[in-house]
């Protein structure tokens, strides 16, 4: 694999229509060539100016959806009648919940009944049978494009924590303080750090790095860290996971001004 380069942008708005165009276009190419699109996606802060930009363009030029597949990255887990089991759909800070309300329902909301993402295109890892996902991807292709983004404090990737082995697969993991703070200041519907759940259900190092394409997302003062840790890397870090992108067979690193002033 070769280094990841980066690209600097002026400001999240700006990566948000960059990176909606390029999407958008992958997904019209993949239409036009009758196969499914598998969209790997995160939740969170990074990528909303993203899918906000892609909500709006499909508004102005609506295009079919109907082939899509979200492949989301995690979820919560949380202690139910009969083990761990997905955080309420209903629960505001859930991926259920973001992906269902923050990006198909904006992205649907434009297009007529039989050009949508259908409910069933929306994948998210088993609880009780991780493995299946691996399978299920497999299957049906492999990730097309994944939309990347870095924990702040830790580096982390979906829910894998520093420490990650670059073969790692989904899996139910324990989710670090570190990891579960940043997920407190993404969701302040949290309350405390005491109700984030310890938790989640995640794919893997090697499961991302198997997409065919891959963005890795940083914007804010915030991100200043990981940027600098990315750029500092030629490959896969166990310290810092978002170093993944180096390994993708087409990654690329998108910041904004802030992100990448040190």
């Amino acid at each position: 694999m070769s280094r990841a380069p980066i690209a600097v942008l002026p400001t999240p708005e700006a990566i948000g229509e960059e990176l909606a165009d390029r999407i958008l276009r992958g997904m019209s190419e993949a239409r036009a060539a009758g196969r499914r699109f598998l969209f790997g996606s995160p939740t969170g802060r990074t990528p909303r100016p993203v899918y906000a930009a892609m909500a709006r363009r499909l508004a102005a030029q609506p295009q079919e959806l109907s082939h899509v597949t979200l492949v989301m990255m995690d979820e919560y887990l949380v202690e139910g009648a009969r083990g761990l089991e997905y955080a309420p759909a209903d629960a505001p800070w859930s991926c259920h919940y973001f992906a269902r309300v923050e990006i198909a329902d904006r992205w649907n909301a434009s297009l007529p009944p039989a050009h949508r993402m259908p409910d069933e295109s929306i994948w998210f890892p088993l609880a009780g049978d991780p493995g299946e996902y691996e399978t299920r991807i497999a299957d049906a292709g492999g990730i097309d494009l994944f939309l990347l983004a870095s924990g702040a404090s830790d580096g982390h990737v979906a829910f894998n924590p520093p420490g990650s082995a670059r073969d790692s697969r989904t899996r139910v993991i324990p989710l670090s303080d570190e990891t579960r703070r940043d997920n407190l200041a993404t969701f302040p519907a949290f309350g405390t750090l005491e109700t984030v759940p310890y938790h989640g259900v995640s794919m893997g190092i090697a499961t991302i790095t198997d997409a065919r394409e891959a963005l890795m997302v940083a914007w804010g003062a915030g991100k200043r860290l990981t940027t600098s840790r990315m750029q500092a890397a030629e490959r896969y870090d166990a310290d810092w996971p978002a170093t993944l992108i180096h390994e993708c067979p087409r990654g690329e690193i998108i910041v904004d001004r802030e992100a990448a002033s040190r």
